[in-house]
């Protein structure tokens, strides 16, 4: 079985982020890209299963900025094949677009399995796993949190609103959003790391693919302050009845 792991990056959660001259995106000039932490749980889940089948681990990002350090430290983890890919104007930041490159990746690479973090900073509605299935023409579950894999079926562990859980069986070739791993994404030395940068070379794979019609950002600003918390002080009593003052304050009590 051969699993492939689509690897974004997002921005460094530490560094403060601005926005362009353009008003249109952030200033990524200081910005540092890092390995997207939903992709990094999808990551850690495909090679939980190869240790459990023995199936083999494909990585593969979009070319951008930081994207090779992603890979190398997909291979540090257990990846056995990283791939970039490469393009005619592919943004990684869209998701429309970014689907439509892995898709042409995927078909290139053939995996039985393709496992992708359920969200980014910039795909916040989660649009990369139902795009890319639809693409391709495979089943695909989103919020999993569990996989395993065999004899031509996933059996993913997909959450829902309220704590509920499902246990759902997908025909392979299927695509999955991995919400969280069963264990968390393991710890890498930096002598792994080296050891995995001098080992292993990344694979360039260039794509062509029909862009889709996407959705334009016209202006991107930070949240205006528009007020303030009110801080309670006092006994339990006292915050009780201020909380029953704001209530009746603000129409909610009528008693």
């Amino acid at each position: 079985m051969n699993i492939a792991v689509l690897l974004r990056l997002m921005p460094n959660p530490g560094d403060e982020l601005e926005v362009d001259d353009g008003g249109t995106d952030i200033d990524r000039e200081y910005i540092e890209m890092v390995l997207n932490e939903y992709d990094d749980q999808a990551l850690e889940e495909a090679v939980l299963i190869k240790e459990a089948t023995g199936a083999t681990v494909t990585a593969v990002g979009l070319a951008g900025e930081g994207i090779d350090q992603a890979l190398r430290t997909a291979a540090a983890r257990g990846a056995d094949r990283t791939v970039l890919v490469g393009g005619d104007e592919i943004d990684p930041y869209d998701a429309r677009t970014a689907a439509a490159a892995f898709a042409a990746a995927i078909r290139e690479l053939a995996p039985d399995l393709v496992l992708t973090g359920v969200q980014t900073p910039s795909d916040v509605f989660g649009q990369l796993t139902p795009f890319l299935a639809a693409d391709l023409g495979w089943p695909h579950a989103d919020v999993v949190i569990g996989v395993t894999a065999d004899d031509g079926h996933a059996s993913v562990l997909q959450e829902y609103a309220g704590g509920r859980l499902a246990r759902l069986s997908l025909g392979l070739p299927a695509v999955v959003g991995v919400q969280s791993s069963t264990t968390p994404p393991r710890y890498v030395s930096m002598a792994r790391l080296r050891q995995a940068m001098s080992e292993g070379a990344i694979e360039n794979l260039d794509v062509s693919f029909e862009r889709a019609p996407a959705p334009v950002i016209t202006s991107l600003a930070r949240p205006e302050v528009s007020g303030h918390a009110t801080m309670l002080e006092g006994d339990a009593g006292k915050v009780a009845q201020q909380i029953l003052d704001l209530l009746r304050e603000k129409g909610a009590l009528t008693t």
